[in-house]
């Protein structure tokens, strides 16, 4: 779902693209970039989300979903989705995309929608998990606790002869 909306975005922000660029010829680099930044707030904002939602669903950190490969996935799907329909847009329509080959845009062109997609999109998981578990703060008997349910032979409780070590006639401070 994320790889075929985003290559959504990225086909309709190409074809605004090019019939802005039809319209502004001198504007060029601004559009462009406005373009990239398009495409990259989509992944952004999506991930961002994603992020939140985990660390929500999954206060410990060792719990959560691995989104890193989901994102990949979607980064994959969007590119070589995103590079046949510019490439079919561009050859059954009169909107001047600028697609090169088809070759080029499920090869090289779907490298770079690929990086465009992932990287900002773990750059915004890893905010949004850290954002969503700044404002929880779990105790460590919490997160024993949550541990020994789900792996209770692993982790075990530590007998009260392990904490001898504690000098319980140093003075105190008052």
């Amino acid at each position: 779902v994320r790889g075929l909306g985003l290559s959504l975005v990225h086909v309709i922000v190409r074809a605004l693209l090019g019939v802005a660029l039809m319209q502004w010829p001198l504007q060029g680099s601004i559009l462009r970039w406005l373009g990239l930044a398009v495409v990259i707030l989509a992944a952004v904002v999506w991930a961002g989300i994603d992020g939140i939602r985990d660390r929500k669903a999954y206060p410990d950190p060792d719990d959560g979903e691995d989104l890193t490969m989901r994102w990949l996935a979607a980064g994959a799907v969007t590119g070589i989705v995103a590079g046949f329909l510019t490439w079919l847009v561009d050859t059954l329509t009169a909107i001047p995309i600028g697609v090169k080959s088809l070759l080029f845009e499920l090869t090289s062109g779907a490298a770079f929608t690929v990086l465009l997609v992932f990287l900002p999109a773990m750059a915004a998981v890893t905010a949004g998990r850290f954002f969503a578990g700044r404002g929880e703060k779990t105790d460590e008997s919490d997160r024993t606790a949550a541990r020994q349910q789900r792996e209770p032979a692993t982790v075990a409780s530590a007998p009260a002869a392990d904490l001898a070590w504690r000098n319980d006639d140093a003075p105190t401070e008052v």
